[in-house]
């Protein structure tokens, strides 16, 4: 018997092998579950939908700043920008 032949040969032990254990492991699963018997499902419970209350807010007019605290803004800005490096 060659040396392929021999290895040939095992593969196909192998196989058969592995697909003998694999039907008894099946086997073995249906006999416990046919001796649990049918499955039993449970019923669904629905929750109750809790509905949010909507709250009413006042609504708050906008203010607009004046000429004066534009300018010290823009200043805040300008003087910010001055100290970071690669602005220009």
């Amino acid at each position: 018997m060659t040396h392929a032949t021999m290895l040939k040969a095992r593969r196909e032990h192998q196989k058969t092998r592995k697909l003998i254990e694999g039907a008894a492991k099946r086997a073995k699963r249906l006999v416990k579950q046919s001796l649990k018997g049918p499955v039993v499902k449970k019923e669904k419970v629905k929750k109750e939908k809790v509905k949010k209350e909507k709250i009413e807010t006042e609504k708050v007019a906008k203010v607009k700043l004046t000429k004066e605290e534009l300018n010290r803004q823009d200043a805040k800005k300008v003087s910010a920008g001055v100290g970071k490096k690669g602005a220009s």
